[in-house]
Formats: structure tokens, C-alpha cells, sequence
């Protein structure tokens, strides 16, 4: 299949959705409004809400019933960046090649841009259709909320966040960078992936799975952003190798230098695709967007 095609075409289901679904201009403050579309608009690939549509078809989804779970978790994804952006954090001036968010609108509006973002995501995975209730779903719209949370919280998200700023400047070891990496970015995706099979009622082996792939996946896309950043800052300097620049940040490539990170990335890839076994080709688009993962250049 042709993955960046794919990845294109779901895309710009999510961007629609996100558009019909964010709340609008007249319905907000100008510059909180601004804020959050020049964020949630900045031009990301959308990996997670792709993922949870990907694994929601995987296992025999239909229709857009996932479509608000995939916007609640790039809205919880962008305010994420937004507040990681800040001067208190990373101290980013761009992201994706445009000012951040505080860079625009100021640091008050930017936290409260992703305040916004994040409770927004909340409320739409609570909005279901009358029809949802009716039937009996009210639990597993539940049991989906309280995972995301679990992700995006104080024992994921956030969590990791924490870590990986009180690391900064420091001497780790793996298990600790292992630890900022399944929590910070790992526990989104895996949450994602979940979420879709969830959604589509996918029986316990198929669901333990998709669980199996996630936790590769999720590890194996930030150790690979690591090696990006880490070649993108040696192509700007001029630099044949990014060995030498790997310091600072609690990183694989800090930890275990670039190859070495490449070589793991590429295993845990690998680990996801086969965790894919249980499932027929349905879940090539899956096992498409793992090996799409390592096989991005800066």
C-alpha cells in the first residue's frame, strides 16, 4: 500500500473533523480562539488520531464513531506542544517551522490555549449521539475516557514531562530515559491504538495484540524523533554525525549514541509488526505506519 497516500488521506479526515468539531471564533475570545487553531493547525502528521482510526479499522469499525476520540486526542496532543513549548519548559521559538504558540500570542494566552485544548477533548468524548446511550455503550465511553486520562495524566503524559525535565543537564541511564519515553510520548500512542479497537469491540486477543504493538510502537517513535532532532541540529551545523551533540536532553542516542539507536528503533519496529500476527490485511495500515516511523530523514 502506498502509506504516505494513506497517511495523507487520513489526515484530511481529521483536519475536517477538527475544524466542524473546534468550538468557533464567535464562540470565544479572539485571541483564545486564534491561539488554539494556530496551534491545532500548525501542520502535524496527526500519527495519533490516525492510529486510533487505523486500529479501529483494523478490527472491523465502520463509520465515524471514532472520529470524535481521534480529535480528542490530537486536541490533547497540540496542548501538549503548546505548554512543553513554554519558556518554563523547552523554550521553543518554532515548532514545525512557525512560531509557537507564546511566540504569537503571549505565555497567559498560550497556557490558556491549551487549557482549552485539553478540557475541549473531554467534552467531546463525553458529546456521544443520544443513540449511544440508548444502547448500552455509556460504560465503554467510560472505561475509553478514563484510559486517556490515564495517558495523558500525572501516570503518563505528564508524568514523563516531569521526569524529563528533572533529567535535563544529567547523567542517566537507559531504564530511566526507557521510563521519559513510554511515559511522555509512548503512553498517547499506545492509548490510541487502544482506543480504536476499543471502540470497535475487539475481542480480548486481538486487543492484547494491538496493546503489544502499541507499547513498540510508541518507544520506537520516540527513540526515532531522538535521532532526528539529533541529525537535524549536525545537518545545521554543518556536521557529518550527530555524535557529538547528543548531550543535554535525556535521550537513546545520549544514552546509547545514534547507531546504536537506530539499531533499537529498527528491533522495536520490528516487535510491533509482529505483534500483528493475530490480524489479516486489514492491519497493513498499521504495520505500514510502523515501518513509516524509522524510515522518516530530517
Amino acid at each position: 500500500m502506498d502509506i504516505n497516500r494513506y497517511l495523507q488521506e487520513k489526515k484530511e479526515r481529521v483536519d475536517s473533523a477538527l475544524e466542524r468539531v473546534l468550538p468557533k471564533r464567535e464562540e470565544l475570545t479572539l485571541n483564545l480562539h486564534k491561539a488554539m487553531q494556530h496551534s491545532l493547525f500548525a501542520g502535524g502528521k496527526r500519527i495519533r488520531p490516525i492510529l486510533s482510526i487505523a486500529s479501529f479499522e483494523a478490527v472491523g469499525g465502520k463509520g465515524e464513531r471514532i472520529l470524535p476520540f481521534a480529535c480528542a486526542l490530537e486536541m490533547i496532543h497540540t496542548y501538549s506542544l503548546i505548554h512543553d513549548d513554554l519558556p518554563a519548559i523547552d523554550n521553543d521559538d518554532f515548532r514545525r517551522g512557525k512560531p509557537t504558540c507564546h511566540k504569537v500570542f503571549g505565555e497567559a494566552i498560550a497556557i490558556l490555549a491549551g487549557d482549552g485544548l485539553l478540557t475541549e477533548a473531554f467534552r467531546l468524548m463525553t458529546n456521544q449521539p443520544a443513540k449511544d446511550h440508548s444502547s448500552g455503550n455509556e460504560a465503554l465511553v467510560l472505561d475509553l475516557i478514563n484510559e486517556v486520562a490515564q495517558a495523558a495524566g500525572v501516570l503518563g503524559m505528564v508524568g514523563g514531562q516531569v521526569v524529563d525535565i528533572e533529567s535535563e543537564g544529567k547523567a542517566v541511564d537507559l531504564p530511566t530515559v526507557q521510563y521519559i519515553h513510554t511515559h511522555k510520548t509512548g503512553a498517547m500512542i499506545l492509548t490510541s491504538v487502544r482506543v480504536g479497537a476499543k471502540l470497535a469491540g475487539a475481542k480480548e486477543t486481538l486487543l492484547r495484540a494491538l496493546t503489544r504493538y502499541g507499547e513498540s510502537l510508541g518507544l520506537a517513535f520516540q527513540v526515532a524523533d531522538d535521532i532526528l532532532n539529533v541529525e537535524g541540529k549536525a545537518a545545521l551545523m554543518g556536521k557529518k554525525t550527530g555524535s557529538d551533540l547528543v548531550k543535554g536532553k535525556a535521550t537513546y542516542p545520549s544514552v546509547l549514541g545514534v547507531e546504536e539507536s537506530k539499531k533499537r528503533s529498527k528491533e522495536l519496529v520490528e516487535m510491533a509488526v509482529d505483534a500483528l500476527k493475530p490480524l489479516g490485511p486489514e492491519a497493513d495500515p498499521l504495520r505500514e505506519i510502523a515501518r513509516f516511523i524509522i524510515a522518516r530523514e530530517y
